[in-house]
């Protein structure tokens, strides 16, 4: 994804490290700093392939898999940053692998055909319809 000219690391500000959950909410992987702590202290991040503290350092180098709704990113930090940016700067902090991004895209294209056959009525169910949903709910009680 990286070009070989922007292959150097993205370091902001001098900075050796940057707290785990700051750098997710950096990166635009979540939306608040602490909704990134939650997701952390919840087991949806690991570094290493292991379960990390919301606080732990990460560095440049360092092998993160994300998990966020039915999404999982397994990335490469490649940048560190402290500071929520735009989006085009985001996106340096780190490198999807080509193996994570492929399987994403197919579990997404999956759960798409899955609501494909689904089409939500147009219209409030009639008197006659309510009835009939209500004794199809009668039958599951008994």
């Amino acid at each position: 994804m990286m070009s070989k000219a922007s292959s150097m690391p993205l370091v902001v500000d001098g900075l050796s490290s940057v707290r785990l959950d700051l750098w997710l909410w950096a990166a635009r992987f979540f939306k608040t700093r602490s909704i990134a702590r939650q997701a952390v202290e919840n087991g949806k991040v690991a570094v290493g392939g292991e379960r990390p503290k919301p606080s732990r350092a990460v560095r440049v180098g360092d092998a993160l898999r994300v998990e966020r709704g039915e999404e999982t990113f397994e990335i490469e930090v490649m940048g560190l940053s402290d500071t929520r940016g735009p989006a085009s700067i985001a996106r340096l902090l780190y490198s999807e692998s080509e193996a994570s991004r492929q399987a994403r895209e197919a579990r997404l294209a999956a759960l798409r055909a899955e609501r494909a056959g689904y089409s939500a009525p147009e219209t409030r169910p009639d008197k006659r319809a309510r009835r009939l949903i209500r004794a199809l709910g009668d039958i599951d009680a008994s």
